[in-house]
Protein backbone atom coordinates (compact mmCIF):
# COMPACT_ATOMS: atom_id res chain seq x y z
CA UNK A 1 0.00 0.00 0.00
CA UNK A 2 2.84 2.38 0.82
CA UNK A 3 6.57 2.50 0.20
CA UNK A 4 8.06 2.71 3.68
CA UNK A 5 10.84 5.28 3.88
CA UNK A 6 10.73 5.61 7.65
CA UNK A 7 13.62 4.41 9.79
CA UNK A 8 11.65 4.79 13.01
CA UNK A 9 11.46 1.81 15.36
CA UNK A 10 9.77 1.09 18.66
CA UNK A 11 11.78 2.45 21.56
CA UNK A 12 11.48 4.09 24.94
CA UNK A 13 11.50 7.85 25.01
CA UNK A 14 14.41 9.95 26.20
CA UNK A 15 13.88 12.33 29.10
CA UNK A 16 17.34 13.82 29.43
CA UNK A 17 16.36 16.93 27.48
CA UNK A 18 13.32 17.75 29.62
CA UNK A 19 15.29 20.05 31.87
CA UNK A 20 17.70 21.11 29.12
CA UNK A 21 17.92 24.86 28.86
CA UNK A 22 16.83 25.38 32.46
CA UNK A 23 20.39 25.23 33.81
CA UNK A 24 19.42 22.41 36.18
CA UNK A 25 20.87 18.96 35.46
CA UNK A 26 18.43 16.83 37.42
CA UNK A 27 15.18 16.78 39.35
CA UNK A 28 16.74 17.63 42.71
CA UNK A 29 18.55 20.64 41.24
CA UNK A 30 15.32 21.85 39.61
CA UNK A 31 13.44 21.60 42.90
CA UNK A 32 16.17 23.54 44.69
CA UNK A 33 16.06 26.22 41.99
CA UNK A 34 12.29 26.42 42.32
CA UNK A 35 12.60 26.92 46.06
CA UNK A 36 15.09 29.77 45.54
CA UNK A 37 12.94 31.41 42.84
CA UNK A 38 9.84 31.24 45.01
CA UNK A 39 11.72 32.70 47.99
CA UNK A 40 12.72 35.65 45.80
CA UNK A 41 9.18 35.97 44.45
CA UNK A 42 7.69 36.14 47.94
CA UNK A 43 9.49 39.47 48.38
CA UNK A 44 7.10 41.16 45.92
CA UNK A 45 4.10 40.65 48.22
CA UNK A 46 4.49 44.10 49.81
CA UNK A 47 4.58 45.79 46.39
CA UNK A 48 1.16 44.55 45.33
CA UNK A 49 -1.50 47.20 45.32
CA UNK A 50 -3.64 49.34 43.02
CA UNK A 51 -0.74 51.74 42.47
CA UNK A 52 1.53 49.05 40.96
CA UNK A 53 2.96 50.22 37.63
CA UNK A 54 2.31 48.32 34.44
CA UNK A 55 6.03 47.76 33.86
CA UNK A 56 6.55 46.30 37.33
CA UNK A 57 3.42 44.16 36.92
CA UNK A 58 4.89 42.64 33.74
CA UNK A 59 8.18 41.95 35.53
CA UNK A 60 6.34 40.14 38.31
CA UNK A 61 4.38 38.12 35.76
CA UNK A 62 7.61 37.19 33.97
CA UNK A 63 9.04 35.81 37.21
CA UNK A 64 5.88 33.85 37.99
CA UNK A 65 5.85 32.50 34.45
CA UNK A 66 9.44 31.25 34.80
CA UNK A 67 8.57 29.55 38.09
CA UNK A 68 5.49 27.92 36.55
CA UNK A 69 7.37 26.64 33.52
CA UNK A 70 10.13 25.07 35.61
CA UNK A 71 7.54 23.50 37.92
CA UNK A 72 5.73 21.99 34.91
CA UNK A 73 8.99 20.53 33.60
CA UNK A 74 9.95 19.05 36.98
CA UNK A 75 6.51 17.53 37.41
CA UNK A 76 6.61 16.12 33.86
CA UNK A 77 9.98 14.47 34.51
CA UNK A 78 8.61 12.68 37.56
CA UNK A 79 5.30 11.86 35.84
CA UNK A 80 6.88 10.48 32.68
CA UNK A 81 9.29 8.32 34.69
CA UNK A 82 6.30 6.96 36.59
CA UNK A 83 4.46 6.24 33.32
CA UNK A 84 7.49 4.28 32.08
CA UNK A 85 7.16 1.89 35.01
CA UNK A 86 4.36 2.45 37.47
CA UNK A 87 5.74 -0.36 39.66
CA UNK A 88 9.16 1.27 40.16
CA UNK A 89 9.35 2.31 43.84
CA UNK A 90 11.80 5.11 43.07
CA UNK A 91 9.50 6.54 40.38
CA UNK A 92 6.52 6.32 42.74
CA UNK A 93 8.44 8.08 45.49
CA UNK A 94 9.76 10.77 43.14
CA UNK A 95 6.28 11.57 41.84
CA UNK A 96 4.88 11.81 45.37
CA UNK A 97 7.81 14.02 46.43
CA UNK A 98 7.42 16.37 43.46
CA UNK A 99 3.70 16.71 44.02
CA UNK A 100 4.27 17.60 47.66
CA UNK A 101 7.01 20.12 46.89
CA UNK A 102 5.06 21.81 44.11
CA UNK A 103 1.97 22.08 46.32
CA UNK A 104 4.11 23.77 48.98
CA UNK A 105 5.62 26.15 46.41
CA UNK A 106 2.16 26.95 45.02
CA UNK A 107 1.08 27.89 48.51
CA UNK A 108 3.97 30.33 48.80
CA UNK A 109 3.01 32.09 45.54
CA UNK A 110 -0.72 31.94 46.18
CA UNK A 111 -0.77 35.48 47.50
CA UNK A 112 -0.37 36.86 43.97
CA UNK A 113 -3.36 35.00 42.56
CA UNK A 114 -5.57 36.00 45.50
CA UNK A 115 -4.48 39.64 45.25
CA UNK A 116 -5.21 39.62 41.53
CA UNK A 117 -8.66 38.09 41.89
CA UNK A 118 -9.68 40.67 44.49
CA UNK A 119 -8.21 43.74 42.79
CA UNK A 120 -10.73 46.38 41.77
CA UNK A 121 -11.84 46.16 38.13
CA UNK A 122 -10.43 49.54 37.09
CA UNK A 123 -6.96 48.78 38.45
CA UNK A 124 -6.98 45.31 36.88
CA UNK A 125 -7.99 46.72 33.50
CA UNK A 126 -5.14 49.23 33.64
CA UNK A 127 -2.53 46.59 34.47
CA UNK A 128 -3.73 44.27 31.68
CA UNK A 129 -3.45 46.91 28.97
CA UNK A 130 -0.01 45.79 27.84
CA UNK A 131 -0.72 42.07 28.03
CA UNK A 132 -1.32 39.91 24.96
CA UNK A 133 -0.69 36.17 25.32
CA UNK A 134 -1.27 36.24 29.11
CA UNK A 135 -4.40 38.38 29.05
CA UNK A 136 -6.95 35.57 28.89
CA UNK A 137 -5.26 33.76 31.79
CA UNK A 138 -5.51 36.89 33.88
CA UNK A 139 -9.15 37.38 32.96
CA UNK A 140 -9.98 33.73 33.63
CA UNK A 141 -8.43 33.93 37.10
CA UNK A 142 -10.70 36.83 37.97
CA UNK A 143 -13.70 34.85 36.79
CA UNK A 144 -13.16 32.53 39.78
CA UNK A 145 -13.42 35.36 42.30
CA UNK A 146 -16.76 34.15 43.63
CA UNK A 147 -15.35 30.66 44.21
CA UNK A 148 -12.06 31.66 45.85
CA UNK A 149 -11.42 31.21 49.55
CA UNK A 150 -9.09 33.02 51.93
CA UNK A 151 -5.33 32.52 51.59
CA UNK A 152 -5.05 30.18 54.61
CA UNK A 153 -7.95 28.08 53.28
CA UNK A 154 -6.47 27.92 49.78
CA UNK A 155 -3.15 26.82 51.23
CA UNK A 156 -4.83 24.05 53.17
CA UNK A 157 -6.61 22.84 50.04
CA UNK A 158 -3.37 22.76 48.04
CA UNK A 159 -1.70 20.63 50.71
CA UNK A 160 -4.79 18.50 51.18
CA UNK A 161 -4.92 17.65 47.47
CA UNK A 162 -1.48 16.05 47.62
CA UNK A 163 -2.63 13.51 50.20
CA UNK A 164 -6.27 13.62 49.06
CA UNK A 165 -7.45 13.30 45.47
CA UNK A 166 -3.97 13.11 43.95
CA UNK A 167 -2.81 10.41 46.37
CA UNK A 168 -5.98 8.39 45.79
CA UNK A 169 -5.54 8.68 42.02
CA UNK A 170 -1.90 7.58 42.25
CA UNK A 171 -2.96 4.63 44.42
CA UNK A 172 -5.56 3.70 41.79
CA UNK A 173 -2.91 3.82 39.04
CA UNK A 174 -0.46 1.77 41.08
CA UNK A 175 -3.06 -0.91 41.80
CA UNK A 176 -4.51 -1.20 38.32
CA UNK A 177 -1.28 -0.92 36.34
CA UNK A 178 0.13 -3.96 38.13
CA UNK A 179 -2.76 -6.11 36.89
CA UNK A 180 -2.01 -9.03 34.62
CA UNK A 181 -4.66 -11.03 32.81
CA UNK A 182 -4.77 -14.68 31.82
CA UNK A 183 -6.45 -15.73 28.59
CA UNK A 184 -6.55 -19.11 26.91
CA UNK A 185 -6.23 -18.77 23.14
CA UNK A 186 -5.64 -21.64 20.70
CA UNK A 187 -4.90 -24.01 23.57
CA UNK A 188 -2.28 -21.73 25.12
CA UNK A 189 -2.76 -19.73 28.31
CA UNK A 190 -1.23 -16.27 27.92
CA UNK A 191 -0.35 -13.74 30.62
CA UNK A 192 -1.17 -10.29 29.26
CA UNK A 193 -1.21 -6.58 30.08
CA UNK A 194 -4.53 -4.78 29.71
CA UNK A 195 -3.47 -3.39 26.34
CA UNK A 196 -2.50 -6.83 25.11
CA UNK A 197 -5.73 -8.35 26.44
CA UNK A 198 -7.92 -5.79 24.69
CA UNK A 199 -6.48 -6.81 21.32
CA UNK A 200 -8.67 -9.88 21.76
CA UNK A 201 -11.75 -7.71 22.35
CA UNK A 202 -11.58 -7.13 18.59
CA UNK A 203 -10.87 -10.75 17.70
CA UNK A 204 -12.92 -12.33 14.94
CA UNK A 205 -13.93 -15.21 17.23
CA UNK A 206 -16.96 -14.48 19.45
CA UNK A 207 -15.80 -16.83 22.20
CA UNK A 208 -12.40 -15.12 22.40
CA UNK A 209 -13.99 -11.65 22.64
CA UNK A 210 -16.26 -12.84 25.43
CA UNK A 211 -13.37 -14.47 27.28
CA UNK A 212 -11.26 -11.30 27.03
CA UNK A 213 -13.99 -9.09 28.54
CA UNK A 214 -14.83 -11.63 31.23
CA UNK A 215 -11.18 -11.79 32.25
CA UNK A 216 -10.89 -7.99 32.23
CA UNK A 217 -13.79 -7.54 34.60
CA UNK A 218 -12.93 -10.62 36.65
CA UNK A 219 -9.68 -8.91 37.61
CA UNK A 220 -11.19 -5.44 38.09
CA UNK A 221 -14.24 -6.92 39.79
CA UNK A 222 -12.07 -8.79 42.29
CA UNK A 223 -10.83 -5.39 43.47
CA UNK A 224 -14.16 -3.70 42.73
CA UNK A 225 -15.00 -2.90 46.36
CA UNK A 226 -11.52 -1.41 46.92
CA UNK A 227 -11.48 0.56 43.66
CA UNK A 228 -15.01 1.68 44.43
CA UNK A 229 -13.91 3.00 47.83
CA UNK A 230 -11.09 4.93 46.15
CA UNK A 231 -13.65 6.46 43.79
CA UNK A 232 -15.97 7.33 46.66
CA UNK A 233 -13.09 9.13 48.40
CA UNK A 234 -12.24 11.12 45.27
CA UNK A 235 -15.88 12.08 44.70
CA UNK A 236 -16.39 13.11 48.32
CA UNK A 237 -13.22 15.19 48.19
CA UNK A 238 -14.42 16.86 44.97
CA UNK A 239 -17.81 17.73 46.47
CA UNK A 240 -16.32 18.97 49.73
CA UNK A 241 -14.03 21.37 47.91
CA UNK A 242 -16.06 22.54 44.94
CA UNK A 243 -19.67 22.42 46.13
CA UNK A 244 -19.46 22.90 49.89
CA UNK A 245 -16.45 25.21 50.10
CA UNK A 246 -16.26 26.98 46.73
CA UNK A 247 -20.01 27.22 46.22
CA UNK A 248 -20.53 25.65 42.80
CA UNK A 249 -24.11 24.55 42.27
CA UNK A 250 -23.19 21.06 41.08
CA UNK A 251 -20.03 18.95 40.85
CA UNK A 252 -19.95 19.20 37.05
CA UNK A 253 -20.35 22.99 37.20
CA UNK A 254 -16.82 23.21 38.64
CA UNK A 255 -15.39 21.39 35.61
CA UNK A 256 -17.46 23.57 33.27
CA UNK A 257 -15.99 26.67 34.90
CA UNK A 258 -12.45 25.29 34.53
CA UNK A 259 -13.24 24.63 30.87
CA UNK A 260 -14.75 28.13 30.60
CA UNK A 261 -17.90 26.65 29.13
CA UNK A 262 -21.44 27.78 30.01
CA UNK A 263 -23.34 25.14 31.97
CA UNK A 264 -26.09 25.29 29.36
CA UNK A 265 -23.63 24.34 26.60
CA UNK A 266 -22.59 21.16 28.42
CA UNK A 267 -26.21 20.40 29.28
CA UNK A 268 -27.17 20.78 25.61
CA UNK A 269 -24.33 18.48 24.56
CA UNK A 270 -25.22 15.70 27.02
CA UNK A 271 -28.94 16.00 26.33
CA UNK A 272 -28.47 15.65 22.57
CA UNK A 273 -26.13 12.68 23.11
CA UNK A 274 -28.70 10.95 25.31
CA UNK A 275 -31.45 11.61 22.77
CA UNK A 276 -29.35 10.09 19.98
CA UNK A 277 -28.69 6.79 21.74
CA UNK A 278 -31.25 5.26 19.38
CA UNK A 279 -29.07 6.20 16.39
CA UNK A 280 -26.22 4.12 17.78
CA UNK A 281 -28.65 1.33 18.62
CA UNK A 282 -29.63 1.34 14.94
CA UNK A 283 -25.97 0.83 14.07
CA UNK A 284 -25.60 -2.03 16.57
CA UNK A 285 -28.55 -3.82 14.96
CA UNK A 286 -26.91 -3.36 11.55
CA UNK A 287 -23.61 -4.71 12.84
CA UNK A 288 -25.36 -7.73 14.33
CA UNK A 289 -26.69 -8.59 10.85
CA UNK A 290 -23.19 -8.27 9.41
CA UNK A 291 -21.89 -10.64 12.08
CA UNK A 292 -24.75 -13.09 11.50
CA UNK A 293 -26.15 -12.57 15.01
CA UNK A 294 -29.68 -11.90 16.16
CA UNK A 295 -28.41 -9.38 18.69
CA UNK A 296 -25.01 -8.02 19.62
CA UNK A 297 -23.58 -8.79 23.02
CA UNK A 298 -21.53 -6.11 24.74
CA UNK A 299 -18.54 -8.32 23.92
CA UNK A 300 -19.19 -7.75 20.21
CA UNK A 301 -19.29 -3.95 20.05
CA UNK A 302 -15.82 -3.70 18.48
CA UNK A 303 -15.86 -7.01 16.62
CA UNK A 304 -14.38 -6.97 13.10
CA UNK A 305 -16.87 -7.64 10.33
CA UNK A 306 -14.36 -9.62 8.28
CA UNK A 307 -11.51 -12.06 8.90
CA UNK A 308 -8.83 -9.54 7.94
CA UNK A 309 -5.59 -10.12 9.88
CA UNK A 310 -3.83 -7.04 8.52
CA UNK A 311 -1.22 -5.56 10.83
CA UNK A 312 1.17 -2.66 10.29
CA UNK A 313 4.82 -2.63 11.32
CA UNK A 314 5.69 0.40 13.41
CA UNK A 315 7.82 2.07 10.73
CA UNK A 316 5.01 1.66 8.19
CA UNK A 317 2.53 3.17 10.64
CA UNK A 318 4.74 6.23 11.11
CA UNK A 319 4.96 6.68 7.36
CA UNK A 320 1.22 6.28 6.90
CA UNK A 321 0.51 8.95 9.49
CA UNK A 322 3.13 11.24 7.96
CA UNK A 323 1.64 10.95 4.47
CA UNK A 324 -1.93 11.41 5.73
CA UNK A 325 -0.94 14.56 7.58
CA UNK A 326 1.19 15.89 4.72
CA UNK A 327 -1.70 15.61 2.28
CA UNK A 328 -3.62 17.96 4.55
CA UNK A 329 -0.75 20.31 5.32
CA UNK A 330 3.04 19.79 5.12
CA UNK A 331 3.48 21.58 8.42
CA UNK A 332 1.33 18.99 10.19
CA UNK A 333 3.60 16.21 8.91
CA UNK A 334 6.76 18.10 9.84
CA UNK A 335 5.56 18.70 13.39
CA UNK A 336 4.49 15.06 13.82
CA UNK A 337 7.92 13.77 12.74
CA UNK A 338 9.58 16.23 15.11
CA UNK A 339 8.25 14.16 18.05
CA UNK A 340 9.99 11.01 16.76
CA UNK A 341 13.17 12.88 15.89
CA UNK A 342 13.35 14.27 19.41
CA UNK A 343 13.14 10.75 20.84
CA UNK A 344 9.95 11.64 22.67
CA UNK A 345 7.88 8.53 21.83
CA UNK A 346 7.63 5.47 24.08
CA UNK A 347 5.77 2.87 22.04
CA UNK A 348 6.90 -0.44 23.56
CA UNK A 349 4.51 -2.78 25.37
CA UNK A 350 5.97 -3.60 28.81
CA UNK A 351 4.66 -4.92 32.08
CA UNK A 352 4.29 -2.12 34.58
CA UNK A 353 4.17 0.58 31.92
CA UNK A 354 1.10 2.80 32.03
CA UNK A 355 -1.58 1.46 29.73
CA UNK A 356 -3.34 3.31 26.94
CA UNK A 357 -1.82 6.35 25.30
CA UNK A 358 -1.28 10.03 26.00
CA UNK A 359 0.54 13.16 24.89
CA UNK A 360 2.25 15.26 27.56
CA UNK A 361 3.17 18.85 26.68
CA UNK A 362 5.03 20.32 29.67
CA UNK A 363 6.12 23.61 28.11
CA UNK A 364 5.76 25.69 24.94
CA UNK A 365 9.54 25.50 24.49
CA UNK A 366 9.61 21.67 24.44
CA UNK A 367 8.58 19.07 21.88
CA UNK A 368 5.79 17.03 23.54
CA UNK A 369 6.18 13.44 24.77
CA UNK A 370 3.89 10.69 23.45
CA UNK A 371 3.16 7.35 25.12
CA UNK A 372 1.82 4.51 22.99
CA UNK A 373 1.40 0.78 23.51
CA UNK A 374 1.81 -0.13 19.84
CA UNK A 375 0.84 -3.63 18.71
CA UNK A 376 0.31 -3.21 14.97
CA UNK A 377 -3.45 -3.10 14.69
CA UNK A 378 -5.18 -0.48 12.56
CA UNK A 379 -6.56 1.03 15.76
CA UNK A 380 -2.99 1.38 17.04
CA UNK A 381 -2.12 3.37 13.92
CA UNK A 382 -5.18 5.49 14.59
CA UNK A 383 -4.07 6.04 18.19
CA UNK A 384 -0.67 7.15 16.91
CA UNK A 385 -2.36 9.72 14.65
CA UNK A 386 -4.54 10.84 17.58
CA UNK A 387 -1.68 11.44 20.02
CA UNK A 388 0.50 13.09 17.38
CA UNK A 389 -2.46 15.39 16.69
CA UNK A 390 -2.25 16.47 20.33
CA UNK A 391 1.47 17.15 19.87
CA UNK A 392 0.82 19.21 16.74
CA UNK A 393 -1.81 21.20 18.63
CA UNK A 394 0.72 22.00 21.36
CA UNK A 395 3.46 23.00 18.94
CA UNK A 396 1.15 25.24 16.91
CA UNK A 397 0.31 27.03 20.17
CA UNK A 398 3.95 27.19 21.22
CA UNK A 399 4.15 30.97 20.82
CA UNK A 400 1.93 31.46 23.88
CA UNK A 401 2.84 31.83 27.52
CA UNK A 402 2.88 28.72 29.70
CA UNK A 403 -0.31 30.20 31.17
CA UNK A 404 -2.21 30.13 27.85
CA UNK A 405 -0.36 27.38 26.01
CA UNK A 406 -2.59 24.38 26.73
CA UNK A 407 -5.94 24.18 24.98
CA UNK A 408 -8.90 23.88 27.38
CA UNK A 409 -10.41 20.41 27.64
CA UNK A 410 -13.34 21.05 25.27
CA UNK A 411 -10.89 21.92 22.47
CA UNK A 412 -8.08 19.60 23.54
CA UNK A 413 -9.35 16.77 21.32
CA UNK A 414 -9.75 18.88 18.17
CA UNK A 415 -6.40 18.25 16.48
CA UNK A 416 -6.16 14.67 17.72
CA UNK A 417 -9.55 13.62 16.39
CA UNK A 418 -9.03 15.56 13.15
CA UNK A 419 -5.75 13.68 12.72
CA UNK A 420 -7.54 10.37 13.09
CA UNK A 421 -10.02 11.35 10.40
CA UNK A 422 -7.21 12.36 8.05
CA UNK A 423 -5.68 8.93 8.55
CA UNK A 424 -8.98 7.10 7.96
CA UNK A 425 -9.59 8.99 4.72
CA UNK A 426 -6.08 8.11 3.58
CA UNK A 427 -6.52 4.43 4.44
CA UNK A 428 -9.86 4.23 2.65
CA UNK A 429 -8.32 5.73 -0.49
CA UNK A 430 -5.12 3.66 -0.49
CA UNK A 431 -6.24 0.26 0.79
CA UNK A 432 -7.10 -2.20 -2.00
CA UNK A 433 -8.37 -5.11 0.11
CA UNK A 434 -12.19 -4.77 0.35
CA UNK A 435 -12.23 -6.61 3.69
CA UNK A 436 -9.69 -4.22 5.20
CA UNK A 437 -11.55 -1.22 3.78
CA UNK A 438 -14.77 -2.45 5.29
CA UNK A 439 -13.08 -3.02 8.63
CA UNK A 440 -11.72 0.52 8.52
CA UNK A 441 -15.16 1.99 7.83
CA UNK A 442 -16.79 -0.07 10.57
CA UNK A 443 -13.94 0.85 12.91
CA UNK A 444 -14.56 4.53 12.21
CA UNK A 445 -18.20 4.14 13.25
CA UNK A 446 -17.13 2.06 16.27
CA UNK A 447 -14.74 4.84 17.25
CA UNK A 448 -17.50 7.41 16.94
CA UNK A 449 -19.52 5.35 19.39
CA UNK A 450 -16.56 5.06 21.76
CA UNK A 451 -15.79 8.77 21.59
CA UNK A 452 -19.27 10.26 21.58
CA UNK A 453 -21.96 8.11 23.15
CA UNK A 454 -19.78 6.04 25.47
CA UNK A 455 -18.03 9.12 26.87
CA UNK A 456 -21.27 11.09 27.19
CA UNK A 457 -22.84 8.24 29.13
CA UNK A 458 -19.75 8.06 31.35
CA UNK A 459 -20.37 11.73 32.15
CA UNK A 460 -24.04 11.02 32.82
CA UNK A 461 -22.99 8.20 35.15
CA UNK A 462 -20.56 10.54 36.91
CA UNK A 463 -23.38 12.99 37.56
CA UNK A 464 -25.48 10.18 39.03
CA UNK A 465 -22.59 8.73 41.04
CA UNK A 466 -21.60 12.07 42.57
CA UNK A 467 -25.14 12.57 43.82
CA UNK A 468 -25.47 8.97 45.05
CA UNK A 469 -22.18 9.12 46.94
CA UNK A 470 -23.27 12.36 48.60
CA UNK A 471 -26.25 10.37 49.92
CA UNK A 472 -24.03 7.55 51.20
CA UNK A 473 -24.40 5.03 48.35
CA UNK A 474 -22.43 1.79 48.57
CA UNK A 475 -20.07 0.52 45.88
CA UNK A 476 -22.63 -2.16 45.06
CA UNK A 477 -25.32 0.48 44.55
CA UNK A 478 -22.99 2.36 42.19
CA UNK A 479 -22.37 -0.83 40.23
CA UNK A 480 -26.12 -1.33 39.88
CA UNK A 481 -26.55 2.28 38.74
CA UNK A 482 -23.88 1.70 36.12
CA UNK A 483 -25.79 -1.32 34.76
CA UNK A 484 -28.87 0.90 34.50
CA UNK A 485 -26.77 3.47 32.63
CA UNK A 486 -25.76 0.75 30.14
CA UNK A 487 -29.37 -0.36 29.74
CA UNK A 488 -30.38 3.19 28.76
CA UNK A 489 -27.40 3.47 26.42
CA UNK A 490 -27.95 0.18 24.55
CA UNK A 491 -31.69 -0.38 24.83
CA UNK A 492 -32.68 -3.78 23.45
CA UNK A 493 -30.02 -3.61 20.70
CA UNK A 494 -27.21 -5.04 22.84
CA UNK A 495 -27.14 -7.74 25.49
CA UNK A 496 -25.05 -6.67 28.48
CA UNK A 497 -23.44 -9.28 30.74
CA UNK A 498 -23.52 -8.95 34.51
CA UNK A 499 -19.72 -8.55 34.71
CA UNK A 500 -20.01 -5.11 33.05
CA UNK A 501 -21.26 -3.78 36.38
CA UNK A 502 -17.53 -3.22 37.09
CA UNK A 503 -16.69 -1.36 33.90
CA UNK A 504 -16.80 2.02 35.64
CA UNK A 505 -13.95 1.13 38.03
CA UNK A 506 -11.75 0.47 34.97
CA UNK A 507 -12.05 4.04 33.60
CA UNK A 508 -9.03 6.09 34.79
CA UNK A 509 -10.43 9.46 33.69
CA UNK A 510 -13.33 9.46 36.15
CA UNK A 511 -10.75 9.02 38.91
CA UNK A 512 -7.99 11.37 37.80
CA UNK A 513 -10.04 14.17 36.22
CA UNK A 514 -13.73 14.14 37.17
CA UNK A 515 -16.02 15.02 34.24
CA UNK A 516 -13.08 15.09 31.80
CA UNK A 517 -14.87 12.61 29.56
CA UNK A 518 -17.48 14.92 28.06
CA UNK A 519 -14.60 16.73 26.34
CA UNK A 520 -14.26 13.69 24.07
CA UNK A 521 -17.86 13.92 22.92
CA UNK A 522 -17.53 17.70 22.57
CA UNK A 523 -14.37 17.33 20.51
CA UNK A 524 -15.62 14.50 18.30
CA UNK A 525 -18.89 16.21 17.38
CA UNK A 526 -17.02 19.46 16.80
CA UNK A 527 -14.53 17.74 14.52
CA UNK A 528 -17.28 15.96 12.58
CA UNK A 529 -18.72 19.39 11.79
CA UNK A 530 -15.29 20.86 11.00
CA UNK A 531 -14.33 17.91 8.82
CA UNK A 532 -17.53 18.28 6.86
CA UNK A 533 -16.54 21.91 6.22
CA UNK A 534 -13.05 20.81 5.18
CA UNK A 535 -14.44 18.36 2.64
CA UNK A 536 -16.72 21.07 1.26
CA UNK A 537 -14.26 23.99 1.29
CA UNK A 538 -10.87 22.36 0.70
CA UNK A 539 -7.93 24.76 0.92
CA UNK A 540 -10.10 27.61 2.14
CA UNK A 541 -10.87 25.67 5.32
CA UNK A 542 -7.28 25.06 6.47
CA UNK A 543 -6.60 28.54 7.92
CA UNK A 544 -9.73 28.19 10.08
CA UNK A 545 -8.43 25.02 11.70
CA UNK A 546 -4.98 26.53 12.16
CA UNK A 547 -6.53 29.56 13.90
CA UNK A 548 -8.42 27.31 16.32
CA UNK A 549 -5.35 25.21 17.11
CA UNK A 550 -2.88 28.11 17.30
CA UNK A 551 -5.12 29.84 19.86
CA UNK A 552 -4.18 27.20 22.45
CA UNK A 553 -5.78 28.34 25.70
CA UNK A 554 -5.60 32.06 24.97
CA UNK A 555 -9.34 32.58 24.50
CA UNK A 556 -12.54 31.08 25.90
CA UNK A 557 -13.68 28.03 23.85
CA UNK A 558 -17.17 29.37 23.23
CA UNK A 559 -15.77 32.73 22.09
CA UNK A 560 -13.15 31.13 19.84
CA UNK A 561 -15.74 28.93 18.16
CA UNK A 562 -18.21 31.81 17.89
CA UNK A 563 -15.62 33.60 15.75
CA UNK A 564 -15.92 30.65 13.38
CA UNK A 565 -19.73 30.75 13.40
CA UNK A 566 -20.31 27.97 15.97
CA UNK A 567 -22.71 28.40 18.92
CA UNK A 568 -22.03 25.67 21.48
CA UNK A 569 -25.22 26.50 23.41
CA UNK A 570 -27.32 25.54 20.39
CA UNK A 571 -28.59 21.96 20.49
CA UNK A 572 -28.96 22.12 16.70
CA UNK A 573 -25.18 22.44 16.38
CA UNK A 574 -24.61 19.22 18.30
CA UNK A 575 -27.37 17.52 16.34
CA UNK A 576 -25.49 18.45 13.16
CA UNK A 577 -22.60 16.26 14.26
CA UNK A 578 -24.97 13.33 14.64
CA UNK A 579 -26.24 13.93 11.12
CA UNK A 580 -22.70 13.39 9.83
CA UNK A 581 -22.52 10.19 11.86
CA UNK A 582 -25.87 9.05 10.46
CA UNK A 583 -24.41 9.50 6.98
CA UNK A 584 -21.73 6.94 7.85
CA UNK A 585 -24.42 4.52 8.99
CA UNK A 586 -26.36 5.00 5.74
CA UNK A 587 -23.19 4.22 3.80
CA UNK A 588 -22.85 0.94 5.65
CA UNK A 589 -26.54 0.13 5.29
CA UNK A 590 -26.11 0.43 1.52
CA UNK A 591 -23.39 -2.25 1.53
CA UNK A 592 -24.67 -5.74 0.61
CA UNK A 593 -24.62 -8.13 3.54
CA UNK A 594 -22.14 -11.02 3.20
CA UNK A 595 -24.82 -13.55 2.32
CA UNK A 596 -26.13 -11.15 -0.36
CA UNK A 597 -22.74 -10.43 -1.92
Amino acid sequence: MIKVMSAYSQTRWRLDDLLAGTGHPDLDAALRALDEAVTAFEAVRDELGPELTEARFREILDRLEAITELAHSAYALAGLRFAEDTQDPEAQAALARVRQRIAELQNRTLFFELWWKNLEDAAAARLMQGETTRRYWLEHLRAFRAHTLSEPEERIINLKNVTGRQALDTLYDSITNRYTFRLEVDGETKELTRGELMVYARDARPEVRAAAYRELYRVYGADGPILGQIYQGIVQDWRNEYVRLRGFKTPIAARNKMNDLPDEAVEALLTVCRENASLFQRYFRLKARWLGMERLRRYDIYAPVSESKRTYPFAEAVEMVRVAFERFHPRFAELALRVFEAGHVDSEVRKGKQGGAFCWSPSPRLVPWVLLNYQGRVEDVSTMAHELGHAIHAMLAGHHSIFTFHAPLPLAETASTFGEMLLVDYLLEEERDPAVRRDILFAQVDDNYATILRQAFFALFEQTAHEMIAEGATTEALAQAYLENLALQFGDAVEVGEEFRWEWVSIPHIYGTPFYVYAYAFGQLLVLALYRQYRAEGEAFKPRLERILAAGGSVAPAELLAREGIDVRDAAFWQGGFEVFEGLIRTLEAEPLPQQA
